[in-house]
Parts: C-alpha cells; sequence; structure tokens
C-alpha cells in the first residue's frame, strides 16, 4: 500500500510545484489585471452610484445617476441618437468599403504592392494628425474641396459648419481610414482555396457569380471579425469629432459623440459619479450590440467544414 501511495504522493507534490512555479511565471500579469482592469472596473461601478466630485468624498446616492440620465437629462438621448446613428452607418459603409479595396488589391494589378501601402497609410497616422488634415481639407474658406468647386464656379459646401453635414463627414474620415482592415480582408483572400475559384469557372460562373458564391463566403468569418472590432471601436470614437467640429456645441451638437459628452461630464462638470454611469450604459450598449451581431452571425457565417 505504502509503495503505491509513494508515487502518487510524487505525483501530486510534482503537480503542485509545477503549479506554483505556473503562477509565479504569470503572477506579474495576474497583478497587472487586478490591479489596472479589474479595480478600475469595479470602482467605476461603484462610483455610479455615488455623488462624486474629486475634491469631497464619494456620497452614495443608488440608482439616481442613471435614472437622471434616461429620464431628466437634455443631453442624454440626442447623444446617445448620434451615437449609433454614426456607428450604424460607418461600419457597415467601412466594412463594405473595405472588403472592396481588398478585392482590387489581391488581383494581379500593376504597382499592387505600392498600392497596398497607401491604403494603409491612414491606419498608421495618428488620429490627432488624421482630425487636423480632414479640418483643413473641409475647411470652407480655404479647404481642398471647397477651393475645387469655386475654380469651377460652384457653391462652397459647409461640411463641418452645417449640422446636417458634419455627422456624414466624420463618417467620410471613418471609412477613409479602413487601412487596417483592408490588410485583415487582404489575407483573408489569400487564403481562400483557388480550387474552389477553378472548380466555379469550370462550372460557367462569371466573375460576379465567384465573387458572390466563393468569395463572400469563404470570408464572412472575416468579416464577422471586422464588424465587430468596428461597433466596439465605433461607439468609443472620440477624437475625430472632438478635434474635427472644434469642440463646438450649440448647433453642431449632431456631431456630440457618447465619448465626448462623458468627457466634458468628466473632466469639464466633474461629476465622476454621472461620467461612470455613462461608461457603464456603454459598455452594456456594447455588450448588447456584440450579442446581437453574433447571434445573429450563425445565419450568414460560414467556418469551413460545417455542412
Amino acid at each position: 500500500m505504502s509503495a503505491i501511495s509513494t508515487p502518487r504522493r510524487r505525483f501530486f507534490t510534482l503537480e503542485r510545484r509545477n503549479f506554483i512555479v505556473g503562477v509565479l511565471f504569470t503572477l506579474p500579469w495576474i497583478l497587472g489585471f487586478l490591479v489596472f482592469t479589474v479595480y478600475p472596473l469595479l470602482s467605476s461601478l461603484y462610483f455610479s452610484l455615488t455623488r462624486y466630485d474629486l475634491i469631497r468624498p464619494p456620497v452614495f446616492i443608488g440608482l439616481e445617476n442613471y435614472i437622471g440620465l434616461f429620464t431628466s437629462d437634455p443631453r442624454f438621448w440626442p447623444v446617445m441618437y448620434n451615437t449609433v446613428y454614426y456607428v450604424i452607418l460607418s461600419v457597415p459603409i467601412g466594412v463594405a468599403f473595405a472588403f472592396l479595396v481588398a478585392n482590387l488589391l489581391n488581383m494581379p494589378i500593376v504597382g499592387r504592392s505600392a498600392f497596398r501601402g497607401i491604403i494603409y497609410i491612414p491606419a498608421i497616422i495618428p488620429a490627432v494628425c488624421t482630425a487636423i488634415v480632414w479640418q483643413f481639407l473641409l475647411n470652407i474658406q480655404y479647404g481642398a474641396f471647397n477651393s475645387f468647386l469655386q475654380t469651377f464656379g460652384l457653391p462652397t459646401i459647409p461640411f463641418l459648419a452645417n449640422p446636417d453635414l458634419v455627422r456624414p463627414s466624420i463618417i467620410g474620415i471613418s471609412v477613409w481610414a479602413q487601412g487596417a482592415a483592408v490588410v485583415i480582408f487582404l489575407a483573408a483572400l489569400q487564403e481562400v482555396p483557388r480550387s474552389l475559384y477553378e472548380a466555379a469557372l469550370v462550372d460557367g460562373a462569371n466573375a460576379w457569380h465567384r465573387f458572390w458564391n466563393v468569395t463572400i463566403p469563404m470570408t464572412t468569418p472575416v468579416i464577422l471579425f471586422n464588424l465587430a472590432v468596428g461597433f466596439i471601436t465605433a461607439f468609443q470614437e472620440f477624437t475625430i469629432p472632438w478635434l474635427v467640429t472644434n469642440r463646438t456645441t450649440g448647433p453642431l451638437r449632431n456631431a456630440e459623440f457618447f465619448s465626448v459628452y462623458l468627457y466634458q461630464v468628466a473632466f469639464r462638470d466633474l461629476r465622476m459619479g454621472k461620467a461612470s454611469a455613462l461608461a457603464w450604459i456603454m459598455f452594456v450598449v456594447i455588450v448588447i450590440f456584440t450579442v446581437i451581431l453574433f447571434r445573429t452571425s450563425g445565419r450568414w457565417v460560414y467556418y469551413g467544414g460545417e455542412k
């Protein structure tokens, strides 16, 4: 009996030692995750239930911040509408644009490598530089687009000064900066088996049929990935609307997105409790959109090997 228990004891001792060694090696990451992720997350949840201005101690008020946002805040629902409007339009249009550009850059054309590099440039340019460049291009007085229109005697267009045009202008900027999605789509397109195209060609499929019945189904997992990342990123869009519109209020409240409003509440009004509640509302909305996207993906996303 002792001869059997001794190897088992040694085994469990070795297993425990390996577990301890593994924990020690991952301890820096675990501590960083607890200190920089879990603790701020739980702290913001607590602060969302308080009245807190960074100067006086927080006062617990329950769900008053949430109730006030949904019932008595005159800016909450317009900000939510602006954000959802931006997300619903910019993400699908941006993903479709990136997918079409990736297909064009996947063709054997002259200078393909140079075009790929040019398309990727917007993805590596800092958002501040992007905002400054587009603010110059869309300026009603000296912008390049309006200067071009004036050359032909056409009226200028107030892209960033008209409440009806400021949101589409920001959407256009987001679509322009789809270099990262283009690169991901290019990698996916190069993984599509050539035998499928050859079989479709033998069956008499033209270019459109091959694109619709082979290219799109085989890249739907990557389309889903880019849509999910796009939704999560778009809900948190801050830099472009904040800088391009010069932080303007009044008639340009159409460009006030959720993150911009959260920033103003937190660091201009010093209402950290309300800002924390806004952050949690944003988190819940992002989760809802992501869950809906993944729940509906079973109807249109194809994974290799599925029937």
